[in-house]
This record gives structure tokens, C-alpha cells and sequence, in this order.
């Protein structure tokens, strides 16, 4: 009995492990768009976003989440570019933020209005 609870336990946690790893897509004009592409395939799959904004965000030293120190950080350089497109994909459909780093599609976010 133990056992079959230990199996049923696992592959549960085997689901949850596999749904949190996958990455958002975002569908436009029957293509579709994801992590790891650049902006310029975003753009010409999915058109001009309904808003864009770019801001520079601190780097964080690898492998943590803590920025660098702002004394080195400055040296090497000031900040990370990163800029988030806004879809308005139509009545039904959640608004769609997709976040570049480098140029290239590093998150795509959906809800119900920009955050």
C-alpha cells in the first residue's frame, strides 16, 4: 500500500515538475513566437505591439538573484537594456507582455492588463 502511494506521490510530482518547465508561447497571424526568438522574428510574426517600453534593469551576479555591487557593476557596465512589448489580443484574450533581454525573447506573460 505504502508503495503504491509513493508511486502515485511521484508521478504527481513528476506533472507539476513538467508543467512549470514549460515555456509560454504567443500565437500571432497563425504563427507562433517563444523564448529564445529575436525581435525582429516577434515583430514580423506578430506585427507592432499595442505598447512598448525598454528600461534598464541591474545585472545580478551568476547564479544568484542579488545585483552586483554597484561599484563594479558600473564599471563594466550600467545596466542590462531590456524592453517589454505589450498584445492586445483581442476580446477574450488576456493581454499578452513580451520581455526581451539582448535583443532576444527572455519571457512571454499573460494577464489582464500591463504590469
Amino acid at each position: 500500500m505504502k508503495r503504491r502511494h509513493s508511486l502515485v506521490l511521484t508521478a504527481a510530482l513528476g506533472l507539476m515538475a513538467a508543467s512549470s518547465a514549460r515555456a509560454e508561447s504567443l500565437r500571432c497571424n497563425g504563427s507562433s513566437t517563444s523564448e529564445g526568438e529575436s525581435r525582429l522574428a516577434v515583430l514580423y510574426k506578430c506585427g507592432e505591439p499595442l505598447l512598448k517600453d525598454s528600461y534598464c534593469a541591474p545585472w545580478v551576479q551568476a547564479g544568484t538573484l542579488q545585483p552586483l555591487p554597484s561599484a563594479y557593476a558600473a564599471v563594466v557596465t550600467p545596466c542590462q537594456p531590456v524592453e517589454e512589448w505589450v498584445y492586445d489580443r483581442g476580446p477574450g484574450n488576456l493581454m499578452a507582455t513580451v520581455r526581451f533581454k539582448s535583443g532576444v525573447v527572455q519571457s512571454i506573460v499573460y494577464g489582464r492588463a500591463p504590469q
